[in-house]
């Protein structure tokens, strides 16, 4: 059985603990043949107005601690529920295979398109084989090479930013890490198909930048984007990585920050305690806004989107002074 790290959150327990008194009422009615429908619903109805409560609350740290428990969907559990007929591609044609960033082909409501995701583990025998989601300089080439391969025939890009980021390894230096990220940069600016990210869990630094330049945005309601972790920006400016706190209050890594600041696009509702909660159904609303995302694009010529998509990134951080 996974470790459920969710347990260890201290703002969930409420929550969990009103779960579990519910489970025992069932099962207590159920045994005893008692009729207590009424109640249960009752119970039902308090438990989501408590999850409404909590998550409406949430501090930027907890935020963060969310989307880092093992339920949080990955790339993987998103894919089959957001496209058809869908194949995983291997390879960056240089030797390596990263597990850590996935990538593939699938149909999106009849639309070939090629999708590029960083990828978690499940487990922490998973998370060894995935890099706990940190890519190497060979999943960033695999990446610039599925999406080279879209631009060729045309096909839009959906990718899916999920990592602390990028693995930060002597031997990932020694591979050129810092190279391959600033490469797709550079290549992403020049692609002439739609591309639409969305931010779906932590979104870390340069590692996150790596399949993060798109002509749109998307960010789920509870994910976070940022330069740097809370705890290493904490122990960069007070060598103090318990001021964590402080620091993602400053960071302004929140989809509601972002918005306001004009890095994302658009905020993707979550489902009623997050889309841990409700995997279907957060699919399902990331779907809908995909769809809306990319007929809008469609529309627009290729130099329309590329103009568009240098210009926003250009004015990211412009400010005036009075």
């Amino acid at each position: 059985m996974t470790d459920r790290k969710g347990l260890s959150l201290e703002f969930l327990k409420p929550i969990i603990e009103l779960e579990y008194q519910i489970q025992q009422l069932s099962k207590i009615a159920d045994e005893n043949q008692l009729s207590i429908q009424q109640d249960l619903i009752e119970f039902d109805n308090k438990l989501i107005n408590l999850k409404q409560d909590i998550f409406h609350s949430l501090t930027p740290l907890q935020r963060l601690h969310l989307v880092r428990q093992a339920e949080r969907p990955t790339t993987l559990d998103y894919i089959p529920y957001l496209l058809d007929d869908w194949v995983e591609l291997h390879g960056d044609r240089g030797g390596a295979d990263d597990a850590a960033l996935v990538g593939g082909i699938g149909r999106f409501n009849g639309q070939t398109v090629v999708f590029i995701g960083h990828q978690r583990g499940k487990d922490t025998k998973d998370n060894v084989v995935r890099n706990f989601g940190m890519p190497s300089p060979g999943g960033y080439r695999k990446a610039l090479r599925l999406m080279q391969h879209a631009n060729r025939f045309n096909f839009p890009i959906l990718t899916f930013i999920d990592t602390p980021g990028a693995w930060a390894g002597i031997e990932a230096e020694r591979l050129g890490q810092g190279e391959a990220i600033a490469v797709n940069l550079r290549e992403m600016f020049s692609l002439h198909v739609p591309i639409i990210c969305t931010v779906i869990g932590e979104g870390g630094s340069g590692g996150a930048l790596g399949i993060g330049v798109g002509d749109k945005i998307l960010m789920l309601e509870y994910a976070v984007y940022t330069v740097a972790t809370p705890e290493a920006c904490a122990a960069i400016l007070w060598k103090d990585s318990k001021q964590s706190l402080e620091a993602a209050e400053a960071l302004k890594i929140t989809s509601a920050d972002l918005k306001v600041l004009g890095i994302i696009d658009t905020i993707v509702k979550e489902p009623v305690g997050g889309s841990q909660a409700n995997l279907i159904e957060a699919a399902s609303i990331l779907k809908e806004q995909l769809n809306l995302e990319l007929n809008s694009l469609m529309k627009m010529s290729n130099e329309e989107r590329q103009e568009m998509r240098y210009k926003k990134f250009r004015n990211i951080g412009t400010f005036y002074e009075h």
